[in-house]
């Protein structure tokens, strides 16, 4: 039985909270990884937890996005940390992507698309004037092209993704109901995993409350 992979994201700077996380989510019926972002990462301790952090698969949610050689030599800088997986944002453009591919060895880099915290409205007041499904799907044929290991994207966006891009798809902006808080496209955990989602990253669903039933929620969810 091929059990669903879930990304846990740890959103905050308390290590004793990153301990019960982990260790409320060890669950036979789920995988579970560990999405750290910048919140944790930037923390005063949390290099340190992570460099000390065994056994468990790890995402490294540094969202690079710079020229180049920044790109690669950031990808150097955490090397010691052995994350599983690392972030770059595809629009610092396919050589940035190619140099940072060409450091990260056994990490997987992931290729940032449009974030889920934006809709069509928020990209034209950045500036962009392609739909975001577009602008996506451009965005996942040039991760393909830079070789990457995976995307993150909308669950939204997922079927699209999966024309040009073979390889994983995460994807967040994952909720239980229609409450989106800070997120604009969202979708169902079960939703996404029927669309092709390889991962999904649930942060508050989860870790918000008692975890074990909150794990125990989302698989009755899956069951359905």
């Amino acid at each position: 039985m091929i059990k669903n992979k879930v990304f846990v994201a740890c959103d905050t700077t308390d290590i004793r909270k990153i301990k019960e996380i982990i260790k409320e989510t060890q669950n036979t019926k789920l995988f579970f990884g560990y999405k750290f972002g910048l919140e944790f990462l930037n923390s005063k301790n949390g290099r340190k937890y992570i460099k000390s952090l065994k056994n468990q698969t790890t995402f490294g949610d540094y969202k690079f996005s710079d020229i180049p050689n920044t790109c690669s030599s950031a990808i150097r800088a955490v090397s010691d940390l052995n994350f599983n997986y690392l972030t770059v944002h595809i629009s610092s453009g396919l050589d940035a992507l190619r140099a940072a591919k060409k450091v990260s060895k056994t990490t997987k880099l992931i290729g940032v698309t449009i974030l889920t915290s934006l809709n069509n409205k928020s990209l034209k007041e950045i500036g962009y004037n392609k739909d975001v499904k577009k602008l996506v799907l451009h965005q996942a044929r040039l991760a393909n092209k830079a070789k990457l290991d995976a995307i993150v994207c909308s669950g939204q966006e997922i079927k699209i993704v999966k024309r040009v891009f073979k390889g994983e798809i995460i994807t967040p902006g994952i909720r239980f109901s229609s409450r989106n808080d800070d997120q604009k496209r969202i979708l169902t955990p079960k939703k996404a995993y029927e669309n092709g989602a390889d991962w999904c990253v649930i942060g508050r669903n989860i870790t918000k409350g008692n975890i074990k039933k909150n794990i125990q929620s989302l698989i009755n969810h899956l069951n359905q």
